[in-house]
């Protein structure tokens, strides 16, 4: 398990290719994991892909990461309402990369507050699914540090 990252995706990233395709492209969620495999395949890791609609599940699969290198986590909506997944992530004291396909502070203003940044070991948002890759990066690099 320690070699093992997992990539969790929150609410509506089962729509990706066809959701809003200005904001989020045309990358379907099949597509983002395959870049993710061949990612974890370069740094000889394993990879747990998962997407969830709700909030309880991603805090049970926050909690099922436990013991792993990391998670690279784009809880979507959630990033900025729930403070149960915030706290899922301290309590089982993950390594979490918080992502977003989308510049979030080019958006809406309520999109500008996240939950999971402080609890996170960093940020990536606006480089598309480039930002998952570098996050698996910095995970891959964190088993030397």
């Amino acid at each position: 398990m320690p070699d093992t990252v997992h990539v969790l995706n929150g609410p509506n990233l089962n729509l990706l290719g066809t959701r809003e395709p200005e904001i989020y492209g045309r990358t379907t969620l099949a597509d983002l994991e395959a870049a993710c495999r061949d990612s974890c395949e370069r740094h000889g890791l394993n990879l747990v892909f998962r997407q969830t609609n709700h909030e309880g599940e991603l805090v049970t699969l926050l909690q099922q990461a436990r013991g792993s290198l990391g998670v690279v986590l784009n809880a979507a909506a959630y990033t900025h309402t729930s403070i149960a997944i915030a706290d899922a992530i301290k309590a089982v004291g993950l390594n979490v990369v918080e992502v977003h396909l989308s510049n979030v502070f080019a958006r809406e203003p309520f999109r500008h507050h996240s939950y999971i940044s402080p609890v996170a070991r960093g940020v990536i948002c606006g480089l598309g699914i480039d930002g998952y890759r570098l996050a698996i990066d910095a995970l891959a690099a964190s088993r030397n540090s």
